[in-house]
């Protein structure tokens, strides 16, 4: 009777021991990382916090997107020129830095729905005669543009009689302009907002839109379809759950209480002119 209640006991052991391994298993087989590439010098969006760590609203974004693919997130710092290139190696598996959606881009790359909509807007030195983006295409005017940027192509276009610079650096645009050493600097309207107030001694910000809105999306991989669908899902669901809304409480809400009062359409908006 002892050897019988004995086996039973070992039986029972080896059932628990052998589920428990299963249990292990399934544990150890954990989702790939999603590769989230990024500049990170682009507050609020893409920046550092004071430890170091990646921060900012596309860095939430990603955090929430990986969460609702079911797969951890890494975020690599990435320079702006090479965040294509690094998704066409396999290097990234998507890029979330406030990317505009453009024709030449998607030629190469793939983009998800719009996600959020910007405008050209200037910042201006307060000693220069520029009131308007009309007084920009002038002999004399020097007008600087961050390299790669909507910004840099509305230049080339339109304003054949200014000097334009191409700079690497948002920072060394706006340093430029508060120096004196040029006019004005072309970026987007909430960027040029938070620069405005940072250095308002030296500049100040003419938001008034002088574009079509243009569209920010994420990108993938030329012909990743199976993940630009899961993403652009993600859009409609994050967008349909108030997850722009938290963003833009967290990191927004003064900008957004501006663009209200002067009757701007909102970045994370539908609804665009």
């Amino acid at each position: 009777m002892k050897k019988k209640w004995l086996l039973l006991l070992l039986s029972g052991l080896m059932l628990v021991t052998i589920g428990c391994t299963k249990n292990e298993q399934k544990e150890s087989v954990q989702a790939p990382a999603l590769v989230v590439g990024m500049e990170l010098a682009y507050p609020p969006f893409e920046t550092k916090d004071a430890k170091d760590n990646p921060s900012g609203v596309s860095v939430d974004l990603s955090k929430d997107l990986a969460s609702y693919l079911g797969r951890p997130v890494s975020i690599v710092n990435t320079n702006w020129d090479g965040l294509i290139p690094s998704l066409q190696t396999g290097k990234i598996d998507v890029v979330i830095s406030s990317m505009t959606i453009t024709a030449e881009r998607g030629e190469v790359i793939d983009f998800s729905i719009p996600y959020a909509h910007s405008y050209l807007a200037l910042l201006v030195n307060k000693q220069s005669k520029v009131q308007t983006n009309d007084d920009l295409n002038k002999e004399g005017i020097v007008v600087d543009v961050k390299k790669g940027t909507t910004g840099y192509v509305y230049a080339k276009k339109y304003l054949t009689n200014a000097q334009v610079n191409a700079l690497s650096s948002e920072n060394a645009c706006v340093t430029e302009v508060t120096q004196g050493r040029a006019d004005a600097f072309i970026y987007d309207q909430l960027t040029i907002y938070r620069q405005s107030q940072v250095n308002e001694d030296t500049t100040r910000a003419i938001l008034i839109p002088f574009q079509n809105s243009e569209n920010w999306g994420m990108a993938v991989k030329k012909g990743n379809t199976d993940l630009l669908h899961s993403i652009d899902a993600f859009i409609v669901d994050y967008q349909k759950n108030g997850g722009f809304e938290r963003l833009t409480q967290k990191y927004l809400a003064k900008e957004k209480q501006t663009f209200d009062t002067l009757g701007f359409p909102w970045f994370f908006s539908t609804e665009q002119k």
